[in-house]
């Protein structure tokens, strides 16, 4: 039997390892980067490669560190956002040839045009700027009443709001970020008097905005390209192949009428893409059951594997706090830090050490599920009357196995009350692991955020909710099973 156990064991971890890893393709936060990834997928579909597209992994920060240390292995991106922001040892103008060269030593390649610029610009609704009279950036010199919205992302960037307030000497103080899904329905409700936008959007015209002049010509061009690892020149040239058959077919009107068509009509990424390559669709592949089956397993995974690893470093932990005061109130502070981090911040650190996808997002979620864990570990033990400590030690028990017998099984139910607390925190948190890669209930969120659907929204958030009144509610029951009898009638009284 043992024998047989460890074949078993040994067909699980080496099996997975033998299959062919597909070609994997990345994109941005935002729908034309979707398309764009879509577009490769397809295109590499049609040509015979297995390929799979990770939607929706971050910014640029994440897109490009993904690149770099091989958890991807192709994105979209722009030019002037490798010129402006990633390359620092180029010239701000620099052509497509000159940005291969300083690529190269990288170990990074990149494709001519895909046929079209995605530039930065600033707009305002078309009403309020004949009112006011503004056409060009510089006229925003003149109202520094102005409120200014633009994305996260933008607010940091050195081609976004810091060079762009220098260059034309804005006066504004009123400048907030936001997501730039949400920033379209800000301006129109009048939360903000000006946005930033990318000159294909579909929402242009839809919210009938006036898109200022750039009359001091700061922002640069963004020629989209394809960006991917170097040595699939050698590893996989078909593929290589195929992202530079698709430079020059896609025209600034078709981009934006895909743009339309997904944000402004309801339609799939991947049935754009297709129209556009003349091919068919493979359509999300899935129905409304089959999607929740995935992501409630995609999800349960991040939970359990976090969870599990902090229960069994936790409570060790929190024994350890409990019979040794001073080191235990460092080791109590060290995991009360960690819980101030913000949870999109420590996903973000986990990156450059796992990686993106399931990795990491375990990780970040192990370390917020340790404070729970270690003082109610800590609050359980230094609860117990001293006279039945005493008892214990009276009767000649071992110091361990008083812990096994007499302390830990009376500090039960605290330790399970704090392994419940971490387990429901997870189930929300784990949400944000869709921003790096990590799937689950995030998954819809993030992409119905970015399409302005609630639909897609509630389809990831009433799971999420559900799943973690099922996790508190099957904890309970483990309370009740394992608190020994005398303590359970205590409890009751």
């Amino acid at each position: 039997m043992r024998r047989w156990m460890i074949a078993a064991w040994m067909l699980v971890l080496i099996v997975p390892s033998l299959r062919a890893t597909p070609i994997r393709i990345g994109s941005k936060q935002f729908t034309e980067s979707v398309i764009l990834g879509e577009v490769a997928r397809l295109s590499a579909r049609e040509a015979g490669i297995d390929a799979e597209h990770q939607r929706e992994l971050g910014g640029t920060s994440i897109l490009w560190s993904a690149l770099e240390h091989g958890d991807i292995d192709a994105y979209p991106e722009y030019t002037g956002t490798l010129t402006h922001e990633l390359l620092k040892n180029v010239a701000p103008d620099a052509d497509i040839a000159s940005l291969r060269a300083a690529l190269k030593p990288l170990g990074i390649g990149i494709t001519d045009s895909l046929g079209f610029s995605d530039t930065y610009a600033v707009g305002m609704r078309e009403d309020q700027a004949t009112q006011l009279g503004i056409s060009r950036i510089s006229d925003l010199v003149a109202h520094p009443q102005l409120r200014l919205g633009f994305s996260n992302e933008f607010m940091d960037r050195t081609d976004g709001w810091p060079g762009l307030r220098q260059r034309y000497g804005l006066p504004q103080t009123q400048v907030r970020g936001l997501d730039h899904a949400l920033s379209y329905r800000a301006l129109s409700s009048g939360a903000v008097d000006a946005i930033d936008l990318y000159s294909t959007d579909a929402e242009i015209p839809f919210y009938h905005l006036r898109v200022l002049d750039d009359d001091r010509h700061y922002f640069p061009h963004y020629d989209a390209v394809f960006l991917y690892r170097l040595p699939l020149e050698k590893t996989a040239p078909a593929f290589v192949n195929v992202l530079r058959k698709l430079s020059g077919r896609i025209s600034e009107d078709a981009m934006r009428r895909m743009n339309a068509q997904v944000k402004l009509r309801g339609e799939k990424e991947t049935a754009v893409a297709a129209s556009l390559l003349g091919v068919q669709s493979d359509g999300d592949g899935t129905g409304l059951w089959s999607r929740l089956l995935h992501r409630t397993l995609e999800h349960l995974r991040l939970v359990l594997m976090s969870l599990s690893a902090a229960v069994l470093l936790a409570i060790p932990l929190g024994v350890f706090s409990a019979r040794t005061k001073r080191l235990g109130q460092v080791i109590m502070a060290a995991s009360g830090v960690l819980q101030t981090i913000p949870s999109l911040a420590m996903f973000v650190f986990m990156i450059p050490l796992f990686g993106i996808g399931t990795w990491p997002a375990a990780a970040a979620l192990f370390l917020y599920s340790l404070l729970p864990i270690v003082r109610n570990t800590y609050a359980g033990l230094t609860g117990i009357p001293p006279d039945l400590r005493e008892s214990a030690a009276a009767l000649g028990l071992p110091r361990s196995v008083r812990l096994r017998r007499v302390e830990l099984p009376m500090a039960m139910r605290s330790i399970l009350a704090g392994i419940k607390t971490a387990a429901v925190i997870n189930v929300g948190t784990a949400t944000l692991g869709a921003l790096i890669g990590a799937g689950g209930y995030g998954q819809p969120i993030v992409t119905g955020i970015r399409l302005d659907d609630i639909g897609l929204i509630l389809e990831g958030a009433i799971p999420a909710a559900l799943m973690a009144l099922a996790v508190q509610g099957l904890f309970e029951g483990v309370e009740h099973w394992l608190t020994p009898r005398g303590m359970r009638i205590e409890a009751r009284q």
